[in-house]
């Protein structure tokens, strides 16, 4: 193994296994082959602004653009002197291509309720609910926080804000009501959407009440419509009612054990509003730059984050990265299993879906609820095609067992994906066998809040895969890795991950705080995006993720990806997860403690002794770890990334902890430390 220098990361894992795509997949690919892929990278490179123009001509434009592209570093205008709208783009122009009658969405309700939406159906209720944003005075340019389970409505929701040139900011519907205040704050935003209650592995969330504590403190927000999701008697209930008669907007729910308060002249019933609203709301025609949505990301501060996305680049970046990636085929069932609260709810059920015509999917709850088996029974039930999740899900599925998968059947499956965070080499194998049959290609994806949508990833039909490894740039991306110094660093070392030209995708700017978005991502390495991602390229090309550029360790001067060493681990038959931080050490500098979930498997001090071997043996003596940790479970944030920054705390045996408001259980912190005793 080499020694890391100028801030390169050793490498000291190395994936041989290799998956090209099938004969009969690449025959029906959009992209059938490397050497298409090539191409049309290299047109991207060679002529970005070309490039882009051609694919443009498929979005919907009012007014045509002047110019492709203008930077001036770091802000772009992409499409300048254009006018479009993104709702448009998803509905007004498959109702003009004919496609009204298509299924937009497949809702399934954690109760088990359901419920479709064709594209005429959506679109109707996009412009009724579009007036009604109007009709309480939200105007273009104005902020609406959107707080709400996975319903149809959220979609409706930021579909209907879009239509009319108001800024969605849509907060996951698990956050406390201080995250939910300091966003409507940050924003200043003057509406909030949200829903009585939601579901969570069987229980009722009190969305409301957590709503009404928030907005106690946001002195912005002028209005608050509330649909009615559940009802006062607690029976699952859509749009259109519940199994209760509404009560007046102004007493709230009078009968009951779930009644809500609704206080007057701020708060209205989402149907009440609803009943007499026109369908008919052209769309707005809005310049090409014209915000489109805030999303929030935790900073380093404590202060979020308020990531801003804008209509015409971001619309036609996720509408061709989703038809490239998903190979999208227009009679797919496409599944992507995230919640809109993060940014690939965003962009993979709502704009890039939608944008193509697809037929998406939408589930509200839990993947164990009622059983571990929920996901396959949606896959089965709505003959799913093409399946969009996360590694930290695919690692509670390997936990769970296989029986839960193989009782369903899956064989409407032909494409499978995974997003969020890198996924360790046996996850991938796990999910290729047991989920895909082997006869479904995985396309293991690379991409951010910042970037908008999908950065690197596998071409289907095209590119062979290698288990672990995001691949190759999309056309139009062209990444580097570079040291600490900005410096490219030497074929097979890691480094940091650098964008080194401007995409249509790309972020705009951090809401209201220009010199913090040059400082994050534009000062380290001039000229170049910053990920914040450590990353090698080996000698095919291909692109591995090795964790954030705070997750290295630095054990004897050696540097370490975390990501390494957890997938050494995982590849033991008796580990579930890991995850591997540095605490303080005398004599390297940084120890390597790992917090280890067993799928059966006993907690013994033979086991531990048989895993540090186990890692010895896979990547070398350096990388064994010093302690390792049996824990029933890891921390992690509602999107479901492993949150290290405790576990580091916890491994240097600090008492109090960071951080904790994008938590998810916080039970598990005592967990851990009960399962240290």
């Amino acid at each position: 193994m080499a020694k890391s220098a100028g801030g390169q990361l050793d490498t000291v894992m190395q994936e041989t296994r290799l998956f090209p795509p099938s004969a009969e997949f690449a025959k029906r690919a959009r992209i059938k082959s490397m050497e298409e892929y090539q191409k049309l990278w290299s047109d991207a490179a060679t002529d970005n602004a070309a490039f882009w123009a051609e694919a443009a001509s498929e979005l919907h434009w009012f007014q045509p653009y002047d110019t492709v592209l203008e930077w001036k570093e770091p802000f772009a205008k992409w499409f300048a002197g254009g006018k479009t709208n993104a709702s448009y783009n998803c509905l007004d122009k498959h109702l003009e291509a004919g496609r009204g009658k298509k299924t937009a969405i497949l809702w399934e309700g954690e109760p088990g309720d359901s419920r479709s939406l064709t594209y005429e159906e959506l679109h109707r209720e996009v412009c009724k609910f579009a007036n009604v944003l109007k009709g309480q005075g939200i105007e273009q340019g104005d902020r609406v926080s959107i707080y709400m389970p996975m319903v149809p409505e959220l979609a409706i929701a930021m579909l209907a804000c879009a239509r009319i040139g108001a800024i969605h900011s849509v907060i996951f519907g698990g956050f406390s009501a201080e995250a939910i205040a300091d966003r409507n704050n940050d924003a200043q935003a003057k509406c909030v959407i949200t829903a009585d209650f939601g579901w969570r592995r069987g229980k009722i969330l009190p969305l409301k009440e957590t709503v009404d504590e928030a907005l106690a403190k946001s002195p912005t927000v002028k209005t608050c419509i509330v649909l009615e999701r559940v009802g006062a008697t607690g029976a699952a209930s859509g749009a259109t009612g519940s199994a209760s008669a509404p009560q007046s907007q102004s007493t709230g729910k009078a009968s009951g054990t779930l009644a809500v308060h609704m206080e007057h002249g701020r708060d209205y019933w989402w149907h009440e509003l609803m009943a007499n609203a026109s369908a008919d709301c052209p769309a707005t025609p809005l310049d090409s730059e014209s915000p489109l949505f805030i999303l929030y990301t935790s900073g380093s501060t404590g202060k979020p984050k308020g990531i801003l996305h804008t209509t015409a680049g971001y619309n036609l970046f996720v509408k061709k990265t989703f038809e490239w990636v998903f190979d999208y085929r227009d009679d797919d069932i496409f599944w992507c299993t995230a919640d809109c609260g993060w940014v690939t709810g965003h962009s993979y059920v709502v704009y890039g879906p939608l944008s193509a015509g697809a037929t998406v999917v939408m589930y509200e709850g839990a993947p164990n609820f009622p059983d571990e088996g929920r996901f396959w029974q949606i896959v089965e039930k709505y003959k799913v095609t093409v399946l969009y999740t996360a590694p930290t899900a695919i690692r509670a599925f390997i936990k769970w067992g296989d029986r839960h998968v193989k009782k369903h059947d899956l064989s409407s499956l032909r494409l499978l994906g995974t997003v969020g965070e890198g996924i360790n080499p046996e996850a991938w194998m796990w999910y290729h066998r047991v989920v895909g049959g082997e006869r479904c290609p995985i396309v293991d994806t690379w991409w951010q809040t910042e970037t908008g949508g999908i950065m690197m990833s596998p071409l289907p039909g095209a590119i062979p895969t290698k288990p672990g490894s995001c691949t190759k740039p999309l056309p139009g991306v062209v990444p580097e890795i570079v040291d600490e110094l900005g410096k490219p660093v030497e074929p097979g070392h890691g480094g940091w991950l650098v964008i080194t030209k401007p995409w249509p995708g790309m972020l705009r700017g951090i809401w209201g705080d220009e010199e913090r978005y040059k400082e994050v991502y534009w000062s380290k390495v001039p000229g170049k995006y910053l990920a914040g991602d450590n990353a090698r390229c080996d000698s095919d090309g291909y692109y591995w993720i090795m964790g954030r550029i705070d997750d290295v360790l630095n054990v004897s001067g050696h540097r370490l990806s975390t990501i390494e060493i957890e997938s050494a681990l995982v590849s033991h038959p008796a580990v579930a997860e890991a995850a591997a931080v540095g605490r303080p050490d005398e004599l390297k500098g940084e120890a390597v403690a790992v917090f280890v979930t067993l799928r059966e498997a006993k907690p013994t001090d033979e086991l531990r002794e048989e895993l540090k071997q186990h890692v010895r043996k896979e990547i070398g003596a350096l990388a064994q770890p010093d302690d390792i940790r049996f824990t029933s479970a890891l921390p992690k944030t509602r999107s479901g990334k492993i949150m290290r920054r405790l576990l580091r705390d916890i491994a240097a045996g600090r008492e109090t902890v960071g951080d904790t408001t994008t938590l998810e259980d916080y039970s598990v912190l005592a967990k851990i430390r009960e399962d240290e005793e």
